[in-house]
């Protein structure tokens, strides 16, 4: 326990001029003392952590001393290699700087863990779109990349009807669903971040100055809260539909998952078929009914009538063409 905690505190100490005892303790989760106690055991063992004095003061390496990577263990070092995602980091324009990367702590891991590269690759393959979906990178992508990774402001041009529209963006973070590349963006007047789909800007010029991020802005929590907004946002209508076991089981590969498991869990207990009551919230009947068709005699649509009707002309279409075939 100890042992790696010295190791990541030289790894901290690697990445950064210096850190102050405060910084240290509340990465490595103790108390100041036992930082104090910590850095003397670095020193005592030969690697030259030098204590700043006062207010200003910290922790910090001399000499430029480097650690190499002799501490990971196999399933660490595997790890590493699957951080990357060869075909995102392409279409951002990384590639040359992630295969830099990927050689250099090749060249610092131990003998024993040279093949950790090939073994992760062989074991784990990323395809982020979605089935019979042709992927397309969008063309404006690296350039959105480089001022993501630059922190600087860009002037984006995208199609949003039938209008362009101008916007000065400082984008944030880049995010790939489904084969798509989304650019989370905080609109400086008035300050509110939204998205925007790559795809669809025409245009994307570098501003001439950097933003200051907001350190703590968390960019996998506002797409996680953002994304499910956007799906409440389509379920726009309800419909009622009584379903069988079978059809229950089937509901949440059917419809909205999270809104097929909140319509379950608030349903009442079955019926003396075996049949279950609920309120479904759906985007549209005309969606509703392509959906809840798959199920086939698993639901009954109970509301509205109109969509009731549909499925019973469907149904009866069905039966029709098999009665003509006996």
């Amino acid at each position: 326990m100890r042992a790696a905690r010295l190791i990541k505190m030289v790894l901290l100490l690697q990445s950064r001029p210096s850190m102050t005892a405060a910084e240290l303790a509340r990465e490595l989760e103790v108390s100041e003392r036992t930082i104090t106690r910590d850095a003397q055991a670095l020193s005592e063992a030969g690697v030259p952590v030098y204590a700043d004095r006062g207010r200003a003061g910290g922790y910090r390496l001399i000499g430029g001393y480097r650690t190499r990577l002799t501490g990971l263990a196999r399933s660490e070092a595997e790890a590493l290699f699957l951080s990357g995602v060869p075909g995102a980091l392409r279409e951002m324009g990384l590639e040359d700087a992630a295969s830099a990367a990927r050689l250099k702590v090749s060249a610092a891991l131990l003998p024993s863990l040279k093949d950790a590269s090939r073994t992760a690759s062989q074991r784990f393959h990323l395809d982020a779109p979605a089935w019979f979906a042709e992927p397309r990178t969008p063309e404006l992508l690296p350039e959105v990349a480089e001022a993501v990774w630059d922190d600087r402001r860009i002037i984006a041009r995208y199609r949003r009807q039938e209008t362009d529209v101008e916007r000065e963006l400082e984008p944030y973070g880049l995010i790939l669903k489904a084969g798509v590349w989304y650019v989370c963006a905080r609109v400086p007047d008035p300050g509110s971040f939204r998205v925007y789909r790559i795809d669809r800007f025409t245009s994307v010029e570098p501003g001439d100055e950097r933003f200051s991020r907001d350190e703590g802005f968390d960019l996998p929590g506002f797409w996680a809260e953002r994304a499910a907004q956007f799906a409440r946002s389509l379920l726009r209508a309800s419909v009622v539909v009584r379903l069988t076991e079978a059809g229950a089981r089937r509901l949440r590969r059917t419809v909205d998952p999270l809104s097929a498991q909140e319509a379950l869990a608030a349903a009442g207990p079955p019926d003396d078929t075996g049949r279950v009551t609920l309120t479904l919230p759906v985007e549209s009947y005309d969606v509703a009914f392509t959906q809840l068709l798959s199920l086939g005699p698993e639901v009954e649509v109970l509301e509205p009538s109109g969509l009731r009707g549909r499925f019973a002309e469907a149904a009866a279409r069905t039966a029709a063409y098999y009665d003509a075939q006996d």
